[in-house]
């Protein structure tokens, strides 16, 4: 018993499916549900069952039915098949056209007419009631279409004379249209579709009348600026004749201009947002350029006089140029050798920027002026007497660098070393080692042992200085030296030296200098 009830349920779920199915397609527009318009003509000659029902060019139907109307009228059902279409609005419209010179129609429809976007769809086509004749179907009224006159049969009157055109005329007119005058006003607008659309604009014009007045009271104070350069509106127009002739004439390069401007505008997109990047980047750099502008103003305002001001020094310049002309071109054998000189000296300015570098880095011309003021103290003295030489640097052939020591260069050569041995003996050995350069050294250590400098000239007698290898003696073939002359005694303490001459070398000068002379 439950599986009997459970089959029975299913059957009137089913049932009752295939009637909600059966009603929607009945309230589509018929019990096949597809979409039909019955359209209501003047006049259908020619257009029968089966012809095409196009919409733009397109087919989206077929005609199904051609049948009078109480009202002398034709109703022509339209079945439209395409799924996009099945939409006609109250504001759709009709036409009857020639499909063909054969006589061939086809009816050409608007399911709506065009409107800005965003504007709100008129209402749907109303559907005919059961009852009524066409019942389930979408109700276009005659207002809505179109049946314009067939040029052949116009062709076909044309035949005759024209007294029996206008006779034919006349009758066919009067017999039809007698006592239906209203009839015929209403055919005519309705027959010309420019005369509905007019209909339309001057129904918008007249709800925009006060507008249009403002317009029209507007537009002559916008041209009454023209009409005063009325000339050269005239001459802007023959010159955009002769702009247009000229583009004409390169309507292929146009053409071509054509094709690559949307690929231009996607292009620009970017572009723009770029220089909108750029424009945003370089605001500050303007922004210092307006705070800079006066100054730049002015000095483009003092450049007259300055470059009239600089015209007599570049005149001045080219006679310099002539004149020094052909003196630099002199110059060039001695660039030549500047450049010679340049590449030799390049390892040596190297070495020495390297030195002098190392010097500064490491404080080695510090540390040079340091030996040398350290130095002068350490080797110079002063007392009641004045100045007095501690020590002497002796520049001998021992100073050179030596792998092997040389026996002249020995220190016990130099200085006693031997036991017993005094400081004086040493001194006077080392001496007779130097030569004469060391009688110097011999009388300052007299001195600085308690003698006076003429006793100390007196017990190391001899020149004090020897002359260069491979000079000639002096011209009196005595000593360049003359001896001290003591003022006062040799007890004074003070001895004045008279010097050699200048070429005899700075021997001289140092002693007097010692000796505080």
């Amino acid at each position: 018993m439950g599986g009997a009830r459970s089959v029975a349920a299913v059957a009137v779920l089913v049932a009752v499916g295939t009637l909600v199915a059966v009603l929607l397609a009945t309230s589509a527009g018929g019990s096949t549900g597809s979409y039909e318009v019955r359209a209501i003509f003047d006049d259908a000659a020619n257009i029968i069952p089966g012809e095409n029902v196009k919409i733009g060019g397109v087919k989206v139907g077929t005609v199904g039915s051609v049948t009078p109307t109480p009202q002398a009228r034709a109703a022509v059902v339209l079945n439209i098949s395409n799924e996009g279409f099945k939409d006609f609005r109250a504001d759709a419209s009709c036409t009857i056209r020639p499909q063909a010179l054969i006589g061939e129609k086809f009816v050409d429809c608007l399911p709506t007419q065009p409107r800005v976007a965003g504007t709100p769809l008129p209402p749907a086509l109303r559907k005919i009631p059961k009852g009524h004749e066409g019942a389930g179907q979408m109700l276009l009224p005659v207002q809505n279409t179109h049946s314009p006159v067939d040029v052949d049969l116009l062709g076909d009157i044309s035949r005759l004379p024209e007294r029996q055109r206008f006779t034919i005329i006349l009758n066919e007119l009067g017999a039809g249209l007698a006592g239906r005058g209203s009839d015929l006003h209403t055919v005519i607008r309705r027959a010309n579709p420019a005369l509905q659309e007019l209909d339309k604009v001057l129904a918008i014009l007249a709800s925009e009348n006060k507008v249009l007045a403002r317009l029209a009271v507007d537009s002559d104070k916008a041209l009454q600026p023209f009409a005063a350069v009325r000339s050269n509106v005239a001459d802007f127009i023959q010159q955009a004749n002769t702009v247009a002739q000229a583009s004409a004439r390169q309507r292929g390069a146009l053409a071509r201009n054509l094709q690559l401007f949307p690929q231009f505008l996607r292009e620009l997109g970017p572009s723009m947002e770029r220089l909108a990047a750029l424009a945003d980047q370089t605001t500050p750099a303007f922004d210092d350029l307006k705070v800079a502008a006066p100054g730049i103003d002015k000095a483009f305002t003092s450049l007259p006089a300055f470059s009239n001001s600089s015209t007599k020094f570049f005149t001045s310049l080219g006679s310099t140029a002539k004149v020094s002309g052909p003196a630099l071109k002199s110059l060039q054998p001695l660039l030549g050798r500047l450049a010679a000189l340049g590449k030799e000296a390049k390892p040596f300015a190297f070495n020495a920027s390297e030195l002098l570098t190392s010097l500064r880095s490491s404080g080695g011309l510090e540390r040079i002026l340091d030996f040398i003021f350290l130095g002068a103290g350490a080797a110079n003295g002063y007392d009641q007497l004045g100045h007095f030489l501690r020590s002497e640097a002796v520049g001998t052939a021992c100073l050179t660098y030596a792998t092997r020591t040389a026996p002249a260069c020995s220190s016990s050569k130099i200085f006693n070393t031997t036991p017993g041995g005094s400081a004086e003996t040493a001194s006077a050995h080392a001496a007779s080692v130097s030569g004469a350069t060391s009688v110097t050294m011999a009388r300052t250590l007299a001195v600085l042992k308690g003698a006076t400098p003429a006793e100390a000239i007196a017990k190391y007698p001899g020149p004090a200085t020897v002359p260069a290898s491979g000079a000639s003696p002096s011209p009196s073939g005595g000593e360049p030296t003359p001896t001290a002359k003591p003022v006062g005694g040799a007890s004074a303490g003070t001895t004045y030296y008279t010097p050699s001459a200048e070429s005899s070398g700075a021997d001289g000068m140092l002693l007097n200098y010692l000796l505080g002379n």
